[in-house]
C-alpha cells in the first residue's frame, strides 16, 4: 500500500509560481507517478506523469511549457513546479502512484493522495 501526502498548495496571483511536493511511502514508488487536478464541478484532469527513473515525462497540453514534473527517488518525493499560473489552474491537485508507465489515464494509477488546494487570483 502506498501513502501519498501532498503539500505546497496555496493562494497565488496570476502569473506567479508554486511548487507542489508529494511525499510517498510504501511499496509502489518504483512505478510511474503523476499529478492530476480537479476543479469544482469538473472531471479529474491529467496534469503530468513521470517514470521511475525520471528520464521520461508527459505533460498535458494545457500546462506544457509552464509546469514541470520531477522526482527525487532518494527522498521518495515527486514535485510539480508551476510557473505562469492562470486563473484556470485553480483546482485541487492530487498526486498519484502505481502506474506501470507514463499515462494520462487516472485508471492506470492505484494510489492517491488527499490533494492540495491551488487557488490563482487575478
Amino acid at each position: 500500500q502506498v501513502r501519498l501526502v501532498e503539500s505546497g498548495g496555496g493562494l497565488v496571483q496570476a502569473g506567479g509560481s508554486l511548487r507542489l511536493s508529494c511525499a510517498a511511502s510504501g511499496r509502489t514508488f518504483t512505478n510511474a507517478m503523476g499529478w492530476f487536478r480537479q476543479a469544482p464541478g469538473k472531471e479529474r484532469e491529467f496534469v503530468a506523469s513521470i517514470t521511475w527513473s525520471g528520464g521520461n515525462t508527459l505533460h498535458a497540453d494545457s500546462v506544457k511549457g509552464r509546469f514541470t514534473i520531477t522526482r527525487d527517488n532518494a527522498k521518495n518525493t515527486v514535485y510539480l513546479q508551476m510557473n505562469s499560473l492562470k486563473l484556470e489552474d485553480t483546482a485541487v491537485y492530487c498526486c498519484a502512484a502505481g502506474s506501470p508507465g507514463l499515462s494520462p489515464s487516472r485508471y492506470a494509477y492505484n494510489g492517491w493522495g488527499q490533494g492540495t488546494q491551488v487557488t490563482v487570483s487575478s
